[in-house]
């Protein structure tokens, strides 16, 4: 039963803002267990008897972050390949490049299972059963979907409606009143959004029904750069041509097109944690119907989720709340009107404020950073730099910084100087010089930078050499 499980990671998650931002998106939210559902469904995956290179589809920002969650799994290794998209095209234009790549490399009867990399799974025997009827399935020529038994009446997905194995139709996501008739019908099942056929199988569909998309993968495919980095094969599509590939969802593209169609039910305790009322359903309540984490008091209230990072935080005579507090976001919400929270994130982002993208902590290949405090003309910073990771070989044109190690050593260059620096020593790095910051020890490097200079923004960086392949 070989086949080659594809994780498709590329949404932003907007309706868990402000846990989910553009920088480090809903597939990384911490889960209560203190797993990630990337990590999870890197799991879920691996474990698979039959499966063959693990082979992701996502973008240059998210790659560093996503060779860390997986490396974080508790499965089977396997060989890892990243195709990384230059901008967003939705799915179509994902599963073309999967396809397109394993035709080439593999072969025209390659199967591919396909996943979304922000769902979660409770019953992994259930889903390995599921998947291995799938793949049996595909290789008789039909592209097979994935439909989950309805629990209950649900607006926020959409649905399939079949006859036993075989595709009616498909559904948009309906209103309650209708999502309640498909449910009572018992012929509608939750549409998944997880996929398995043969590469031909998806290639002679798309050449049919999206041959425009077909024809642009295949040129962005030709034309793209190949590099190993951590040990892992990528392969990076540039952005012209690939940025005129039409962004359309693979059931508007193939699906509801295709005669070749085939349904795969899944009964495996499936969530796609896409609200917060999903995701508070993960912990268990307390005598008054409350779901926490952090650190709550509350008095006479009841049936509300609080999420609590750094702050405590107290309730007082309410009920049906959500509650999402991090270090520079609080969100405050009904229950039952969660789902307009991506207006909020919609609304930031078209904005261009900073909360829509990142969070105080920033991920990067190296490690992360976290702004302490930042003002007129300053900016404080707590960095922490993996062991054997090294910054890029940079200088800034409008600022300065100062280091000052807190714990671990540094190797710092600094213009022309190279020098080492442990515990509670310091140096100052003048605007315009060349530096680099490298921990060549086996803890972590944690030191505090104080940034001064008339702009601080992230982008103030030249890269002269940089040992993950950033621009």
């Amino acid at each position: 039963m070989a086949f080659f499980p594809i994780i498709i990671s590329g949404g932003t998650g907007t309706r868990l803002w402000p846990l989910s931002r553009e920088a480090h998106p809903k597939p990384f939210l911490a889960l209560p267990d203190g797993s990630t559902l990337i990590t999870r469904t890197y799991e879920r995956l691996a474990s698979l008897d039959g499966a063959e290179r693990m082979i992701t589809v996502t973008n240059r920002d998210l790659l560093f972050l996503t060779a860390d969650a997986y490396a974080d799994a508790k499965a089977p290794e396997l060989a890892n390949e990243y195709l990384l998209e230059p901008a967003p095209r939705d799915t179509t234009a994902a599963i073309a490049l999967a396809a397109i790549h394993l035709n080439a490399t593999v072969g025209p009867d390659a199967i591919l299972v396909v996943m979304p990399s922000d769902h979660l799974v409770h019953d992994q025997a259930a889903f390995a059963g599921a998947v291995e009827r799938a793949v049996e399935q595909a290789k008789s020529d039909r592209i097979v979907t994935f439909g989950v038994t309805p629990e209950r009446p649900e607006t926020a997905y959409g649905y399939i409606e079949t006859h036993g194995t075989e595709v009616v139709s498909f559904k948009e996501k309906p209103d309650e009143a209708t999502a309640a008739q498909f449910v009572e019908s018992g012929r509608y099942l939750w549409n998944a959004g997880m996929f398995c056929f043969r590469a031909d199988t998806m290639l002679t569909a798309m050449g049919k029904h999206c041959p425009d998309i077909l024809d642009g993968a295949q040129t962005a495919y030709e034309t793209a750069k190949h590099s190993d980095l951590m040990g892992s094969s990528v392969l990076e599509f540039p952005m012209d041509p690939f940025s005129g590939i039409e962004a359309i969802s693979i059931d508007h593209a193939v699906m509801e097109k295709t005669d070749r169609i085939a349904c795969q039910k899944l009964d495996c305790g499936w969530t796609d944690v896409g609200s917060w009322t999903s995701y508070a359903e993960l912990l268990p309540p307390d005598e008054n119907g409350n779901r926490i984490t952090g650190t709550v008091v509350q008095e006479n209230s009841s049936d509300s989720f609080v999420h609590a990072e750094d702050r405590l935080v107290g309730l007082v005579g309410v009920s049906d709340l959500l509650v999402i507090d991090t270090p520079d976001a609080l969100l405050v919400a009904r229950r039952g009107h969660d789902q307009a929270v991506k207006g909020l994130a919609k609304q930031l982002s078209a904005q261009g404020h900073e909360a829509a993208k990142l969070h105080r902590t920033a991920h990067r290949p190296w490690g992360t950073y976290t702004v302490l405090e930042e003002g007129s003309r300053f900016k404080i910073k707590r960095i922490v730099v993996k062991p054997g990771a090294k910054l890029s070989l940079q200088s800034h044109h409008h600022r300065s910084e100062h280091w000052v190690v807190v714990s671990g050593t540094a190797r710092v260059v600094n213009g022309e100087d190279e020098i080492l620096l442990t515990t509670n020593q310091s140096t100052y790095i003048p605007c315009g010089h060349t530096h680099r910051l490298e921990n060549p020890g086996i803890l972590p490097l944690i030191l505090i930078e104080v940034q001064t200079g008339d702009y601080l923004g992230e982008d103030d960086i030249v890269r002269y050499d940089d040992t993950y392949g950033r621009p």
